[in-house]
């Protein structure tokens, strides 16, 4: 008989060997699976990491994928720590995106020094009071704040959507559904080649780090995910703690918003967060939340994007195959958490002896 039983208590060393091996597992299975389809899977490796580091170019746009990817972690580990599970970033994301973009059309004499700071304070706002929406409804009516995040994605792309192909439509565009160009006050300038947000994304996650581990809100935030009825007991203020950690959450998705709309895109668009907002819940969620460690899986899994579009170009291989890989490394990663916490125990089962009775 098989048995499932909680493993004693184990060292932080001996769970991230778990992972390294689960991880291992992944990537011989996806071999596996490479091979079936009849692709050489050390050849499909070799090009999605050339695709990916190979030359200064691809290194870039592994970076410009990594640092919108990494702001909106942050901004997932934050509610997530709080067991407030947040999946509007890609909502969060577009509304930044608005308001920096509402500030850059508005004021686009401003120098660059005043301009650049006023969008990022107001993509921190917009999208923070847009998280608030689904706090405050889960706070006041119990909903799903599940549930909410996820339509709310659904308006804020419409919304997008309709200021692109409506009033905010670029007349010179000749026809072409599409907003007009920010200034170049309203352009994030770059650092060794590369837009000055890796520098913001690395301050944020070490800011992050400091405040989830060494100040009294980042207590407050853990003591809330464990029990809201002992935060309450304690003497917490449950709903300013929920406000301000939402805040914190909402506020860091628009900035990643702001930046890629201001550095890459240079502009205001539809397509803008191509689906990073989701993928930032797995990428929080595979560094368990912890602010360094997202950085890093931020820049493994953005590796694996950019390693995908390489694919399609170099070996006329579908980019899907990239996704196939995430989801599988997903699937490992998750399923060592289980046989980090339990372990299978082989019992073997008495017979139990059958008495005889006889009729006189």
């Amino acid at each position: 008989m098989i048995r499932i039983v909680t493993r004693p208590e184990t060292s932080a060393l001996r769970e991230n060997l778990f992972r390294i091996a689960a991880a291992c597992a992944a990537l011989i299975a996806s071999a596996l699976i490479m091979a079936l389809m009849g692709y050489n899977p050390l050849d499909v490796y070799a090009k999605m990491l050339a695709g990916s580091l190979g030359t200064a170019y691809r290194f870039k746009e592994t970076v410009h994928k990594a640092i919108p990817l990494a702001v909106l972690s942050l901004g997932t580990a934050i509610a997530f720590r709080m067991k407030f599970w947040n999946i509007g970033q890609e909502g969060q994301f577009y509304l930044g995106a608005y308001g920096a973009s509402l500030i850059a059309f508005s004021f686009p004499t401003l120098p660059t020094l005043l301009l650049l700071p006023l969008m990022f304070i107001a993509a921190f706002l917009f999208s923070g009071i847009w998280a608030l929406i689904p706090a405050l409804l889960k706070a006041r009516f119990s909903t799903s704040e599940t549930l909410v995040t996820l339509m709310l994605n659904y308006v804020a792309a419409k919304w997008i959507s309709f200021l692109q192909y409506g009033p905010w439509k670029d007349p010179a565009g000749s026809g072409f559904p599409k907003i007009a160009p920010f200034s170049q006050n309203a352009v994030l300038p770059a650092v060794f080649g590369i837009h000055a947000g890796w520098i913001i994304a690395l301050v944020l996650a070490a800011l992050m780090y400091f405040m989830l581990k060494r100040t009294k809100l980042g207590y407050e935030i853990d003591v809330l995910g464990e029990s809201e009825a002992t935060a309450r007991y304690a003497g917490m203020h449950v709903l300013r703690i929920m406000i301000v950690a939402i805040m914190l959450s909402g506020g860091l998705c628009g900035m990643a918003g702001m930046m890629q709309a201001s550095a890459v895109e240079r502009s205001l668009s539809d397509q803008l967060s191509g689906g990073l907002g989701f993928t930032s819940v797995i990428t929080s969620w595979l560094a368990r939340l912890n602010p360094l460690v997202i950085v890093v899986i931020s820049f493994l899994f953005s590796m694996l994007i950019q390693g995908g579009n390489f694919l399609q170009s170099s070996l006329q291989i579908p980019a899907s195959i990239a996704s196939i890989l995430q989801g599988i490394i997903i699937f490992f990663v998750l399923g060592s958490e289980f046989f980090i916490r339990y372990r299978f125990v082989w019992t073997r089962t008495e017979k139990v002896p059958v008495k005889s009775f006889h009729t006189p």
